[in-house]
């Protein structure tokens, strides 16, 4: 990140308590929608033992990582990535933070464009909910490549939604108590820029980053976390060797192990503040009894879990 943009952006982020604010609080909060890699859990094709277990315990099952920006004293609620389990969340979103307008979504934020964190959008479509102009806020090649292919550009000329401008290190008002800031991240870019979002509420701040690349290809991770209250990072991986037959190195997210030792040498009150997100089907820390998951609770750590919110 340019230090021109992480000066604004440590200006713009409010330091504040670490207090959770309660279900009926009138506060704003972001509520975790889903905690999976693109494909979701149990993944499609998928015949490991835990794959079929989830198959046979919707318990056990998880949604494509996403959140929701919630503020239940307006009655908005925004939705960072429309993934492909978008009718899932929303019925999850409506039953935990129940809207209070004719619109379903106040707007979408999308952070790239692999297929787990903008494909949903379909469902705004005529043949599904034929939504009226949903803001839905994109970086620029994202908006490009969203107007020249199908089916999204059919999205655009029926005006089912209506794509926004997000500029790196810019603030994005939501309201007078909310504002989200895309941070531009290195990622496999092959259609669009990838970003991550900082969300600013009346009281705390929120980092949310599901998808980047190693993070020696970045470093401004440890200024970002000095800033704000909480951090949805990426876990999508625990360690190296998951993929059987595959080189891992073609998709260089930061293995888990590596984020534990990476954040190591930060204090106790800095570690509390990462929850890893978007983990593969084949991450073993999926299972709360594992061992990865103990060691990354050992480690100060956390696993983000679908239905939990973070106060804003």
């Amino acid at each position: 990140m340019r230090r021109t943009t992480f000066f604004f952006l440590a200006a713009f982020i409010a330091c504040s308590s670490q207090q959770t604010i309660a279900p009926d609080s009138a506060e704003p909060f972001i509520l975790v929608l889903g905690t999976a890699q693109d494909a979701g859990y149990p993944q499609a094709g998928c015949r490991k033992a835990e794959c079929v277990r989830a198959r046979t315990n919707p318990s056990l099952q998880r949604f494509v990582a996403s959140i929701a920006i919630v503020d239940p004293r307006s009655g908005e609620r925004w939705i960072i990535d429309a993934t492909p389990d978008f009718p899932q969340q929303l019925a999850l979103l409506d039953r935990l933070a129940p809207a209070r307008s004719n619109r379903d979504v106040t707007a979408i934020f999308l952070t790239h464009a692999h297929i787990g964190h903008y494909t949903g959008l379909v469902h705004f479509g005529r043949e599904v909910m034929g939504s009226k102009r949903v803001p839905v806020f994109v970086m620029p090649r994202m908006d490009h490549f969203l107007r020249n292919n199908g089916p999204w550009q059919q999205l655009v000329e029926l005006e089912n939604i209506s794509l926004q401008p997000l500029a790196d290190g810019q603030p994005v008002r939501l309201n007078e108590r909310l504002a989200i800031t895309p941070i531009l991240v290195p990622h496999r870019d092959e259609y669009s820029e990838t970003v991550g979002f900082v969300v600013t509420g009346p009281s705390r701040s929120v980092l949310y980053l599901p998808d980047i690349d190693k993070w020696e290809r970045w470093t401004s991770i440890d200024a970002i976390l000095s800033t704000v209250d909480d951090a949805l990072l990426d876990g999508t991986f625990y360690a190296d060797g998951e993929l059987p037959g595959r080189s891992m190195s073609e998709i260089p997210h930061p293995f888990i192990v590596e984020s534990l030792q990476r954040f190591a040498q930060q204090n106790a009150f800095t570690r509390a503040k990462i929850h890893f997100i978007h983990l593969n089907h084949t991450n073993p820390a999926l299972d709360p009894a594992s061992e990865a998951r103990r060691n990354i609770e050992r480690a100060g750590h956390r696993v983000a879990e679908q239905g939990a919110r973070v106060p804003l």
